[in-house]
């Protein structure tokens, strides 16, 4: 007769539910990379009690040194800038620019408070209106007020979408024909190294001519301000996808290209089945730079063509010159920046999602 040890039982129901833990801690991981929380895993591993000191010195690396580099650049921020005058005074200084995003945040809370106020005044009058039976004198009358700054944020992420859907549209299909076909690639190429340099300030006088000479109508669905700054971040954003999506394409195997033959597959279905499944990885370190490079054309073009988006906010206060201008150009940088890496991280996920390679 054999007995059972409650004990051994426990110990080997511990380590099943420990090892379930790690396994979710390291499929977690990869989501940590995306969302550039990588320091997560080495966090958890460690409150698990998986090899301490190794997580330690990982946490060191990913979480500690960011943090006091921050601070580092803080400290000298902080340091330097009251020494540096200007002719709208000392820098602002870390204080200062918080300051500044907490009266924008203020700011964009009382301009929405007005703007309710107003939406509801006019619906009470037209259903004063209505209900005299008088539909005809029912108005809708647009708020005129200013933007709020969130509402200038939405504006500069709407125009650089549009305009990298366009560059996306145009750039893969061209990349997929220059990658498949060397006199396509001939042709295509000697374009990219003319047009791949041009400095978003020179597209932005031809682009704001034509647009004006063809988007004659002043209540179309779009402000011609909005195209000339969605057309330019197009014309100097759809560079790094054509370019990326003929080398990914021009890469495949060999091997697979063969087989595509033997079982004499049509242009479409090589294409959806073989090319663009291989090209993946390459096509989106494209996107993403691509997305990049459009995010910072666009702050330079919505400064010119008056685009109610973040580049247009830096100039009215470069142009406002006040004592908070500056603090407030500094916000506005700080949130570029934010945004930017934002961006970044949505096309990360997203080619996490649809590419099966460690080829980021």
């Amino acid at each position: 007769m054999t007995t059972v040890d409650p004990e051994f039982n426990a110990d080997a129901a511990r380590q099943e539910r420990r090892a379930r833990l790690f396994t979710r801690i390291n499929a977690a991981d990869k989501w940590f990379q995306v969302l550039g929380l990588s320091w997560a895993t080495p966090v958890l591993k460690a409150a698990a009690g998986d090899n301490p000191r190794a997580q330690i010195a990982e946490i060191w690396r990913l979480l500690i040194v960011p943090l006091l580099s921050i601070f580092a650049f803080l400290l000298l921020w902080g340091t330097l800038a009251p020494k540096v005058q200007t002719s709208l005074g000392a820098v602002p200084g870390p204080a200062q620019v918080w300051a500044e995003m907490v009266s924008l945040n203020e700011d964009a809370k009382a301009k929405a408070a007005k703007r309710a106020k107003f939406e509801a005044m006019l619906e009470t009058r037209n259903q004063k209106f209505i209900d005299a039976g008088q539909p005809e004198k029912v108005k809708d009358v647009a708020f005129t007020g200013a933007p709020t700054y969130y509402q200038q944020i939405w504006t500069s992420i709407k125009t650089v979408f549009f305009g990298f859907l366009i560059a996306t549209a145009l750039a893969v299909p061209l990349g997929i024909a220059a990658g498949l076909s060397p006199t396509a690639n001939a042709a295509l190429n000697p374009l990219i190294q003319i047009f791949k340099p041009v400095s978003p300030l020179a597209w932005l006088p031809i682009v704001t001519m034509i647009v004006s000479a063809v988007y004659v109508t002043n209540d179309g669905w779009f402000a011609k301000s909005f195209l000339i700054s969605a057309i330019t971040v197009t014309l100097c954003s759809l560079w790094p996808t054509l370019i990326n999506t003929a080398l990914g394409v021009a890469s495949i195997d060999k091997d697979l290209v063969n087989v595509s033959k033997v079982l004499k597959m049509n242009t479409y279905t090589k294409i959806t089945k073989l090319v663009l499944p291989s090209a993946l990885p390459l096509i989106f370190t494209g996107l993403r730079l691509s997305l990049g490079v459009g995010w910072m054309v666009l702050i330079a073009a919505e400064m010119l063509a008056q685009n109610p988006g973040l580049g247009k906010f830096v100039w009215d206060e470069f142009q406002n010159g006040s004592s908070s201008s500056l603090a407030k150009i500094m916000v506005a940088v700080f949130t570029i920046g934010i945004i930017g890496f934002l961006l970044d991280r949505v096309m990360f996920a997203l080619q996490s999602l649809f590419t099966f390679t460690k080829n980021r």
